[in-house]
């Protein structure tokens, strides 16, 4: 077994409001081995992209880390400042945003966007860096002419692989990926996936993919967590945990799984989850779990190994 890349340890970020604090995220624990695949799932609202946010130290305020660590090759990343942080991020540690129209800067072409994040952490001449664009270009699918086109010229698909090829130009060692795949239709989501995970592998880095698609985790991860109201509820290998959900809020994600291979109703979870600026008391779920207790409603459950490192913070899990 490969040793621990990025080790998170009691994590919480919080958003601090006039109504009181926000707990998007909430004593999360975890750790990403070196070269893979870790896969964080749950409904919008549990606090997936706050997560990635915080790792890659890019929270602003409201947003504040209030306790935890971030333990990224034994640094603890909370304990640098800005400009140590900044040496740090995209070249070992990059980060794919959701809207890729959103990252990139439209008054400025592709091949400039690239060579800007080169340039800023290699400290090499600029025609040096201009240089590696193509090939850069070429390892996510995507012509040399590319290079000077404008965000708004290209599709969707194309832009997000131009993200990507930009968030791996400085060969990271970890590589957050977060809903990568948003809004672009099945064919398009199937390819860029397929890429980052090619030059994933390729360059040898860990990949945390973030996605409430199921299906893609179950293709794509080595390890599953899955997320709830700010909190990891079930955690372990992919396999497995598709095989042996534990948790009925994982069971009800599986459930929402269609299939075309056998018949099955589709099922899916009532109710929303709660807003994390009062969450319910005991297990967070109790109040859309149909096999709550009294004790689910009391006591918040603690995380349970129910063998193959297979986790799961339920008091019904046996």
């Amino acid at each position: 077994m490969s040793k621990p890349l990025l080790e998170i340890d009691g994590l919480k970020t919080y958003y601090r409001t006039g109504f009181g604090d926000v707990k998007a995220v909430d004593n999360v624990s975890f750790s990403v081995r070196e070269n893979e695949v870790f896969g964080i799932a749950g409904e919008s609202g549990c606090g997936k992209s706050t997560l990635a946010l915080t790792i890659a130290r890019l929270i602003t305020p409201p947003c504040e880390i209030v306790a935890g660590k971030i333990l990224f090759d034994g640094i603890d990343l909370l304990n640098l400042d800005e400009e140590k942080m900044r040496q740090i991020r995209w070249k070992r540690i990059s980060y794919i945003p959701q809207s890729a129209m959103n990252a990139l800067n439209p008054v400025m072409c592709i091949e400039d966007q690239i060579v800007d994040a080169i340039i800023e952490h290699e400290k090499i001449p600029k025609d040096k860096a201009t240089g590696k664009v193509p090939e850069l270009l070429r390892s996510v699918g995507l012509s040399s002419e590319v290079a000077k086109m404008y965000p708004h010229e290209l599709s969707g698909g194309m832009r997000q692989r131009a993200i990507i090829a930009m968030a791996l130009a400085l060969k990271p060692e970890l590589i957050i990926a977060d809903e990568p795949t948003t809004a672009l239709d099945v064919n398009v989501q199937k390819v860029v996936l397929e890429t980052l995970c090619e030059v994933r592998e390729r360059l040898g880095a860990s990949l945390i993919l973030i996605t409430h698609s199921m299906a893609v985790h179950a293709e794509v991860v080595d390890r599953l967590a899955i997320m709830y109201a700010g909190e990891i509820v079930e955690m372990g290998e992919v396999y497995e945990l598709f095989e042996r959900p534990l948790h009925p809020y994982t069971r009800g994600l599986m459930s929402s799984i269609p299939s075309i291979e056998a018949k099955k109703d589709l099922i899916s979870i009532p109710g929303n989850p709660p807003l994390l600026l009062k969450p319910p008391s005991g297990c967070r779920f109790n109040p859309r779990c149909s096999l709550a207790t009294d004790r689910c409603q009391k006591t918040e459950p603690i995380f349970h190994d129910s063998g193959n490192e297979h986790y799961v913070a339920c008091h019904l899990y046996r």
